[in-house]
């Protein structure tokens, strides 16, 4: 079996078992989640950093993707304050 297929299949069924753990969290745990994958995304903008950085060792290539993954990570980490902070003005006494 190619490394595609393999490769492949490991990322369908992460995709299938995230969507299935996702639906089952009871509203209650969804700002505590959402803290800890803030926390994520912060440890992979120090990864991707240190690979945008460059050095005399890395490739015009992995620049790019460490670009990409500081944005698509800072959109996550916003997003995640947002809808955080939203939540959280949900149990406010008015």
């Amino acid at each position: 079996m190619s490394l595609f297929i393999v490769s492949f299949t490991i990322f369908i069924l992460a995709i299938f078992v995230g969507y299935e753990i996702i639906t089952k969290v009871p509203p209650t745990l969804h700002t505590p989640l959402m803290s800890g994958s803030n926390a994520i995304s912060g440890i992979t903008i120090i990864g991707a950093l240190l690979s945008a950085g460059g050095s005399e060792n890395s490739t015009e290539f992995s620049t790019f993707l460490g670009v990409i993954a500081i944005v698509l990570a800072m959109i996550n980490i916003v997003g995640g304050f947002m809808v955080t902070d939203r939540m959280l003005r949900m149990f406010k006494k008015k």
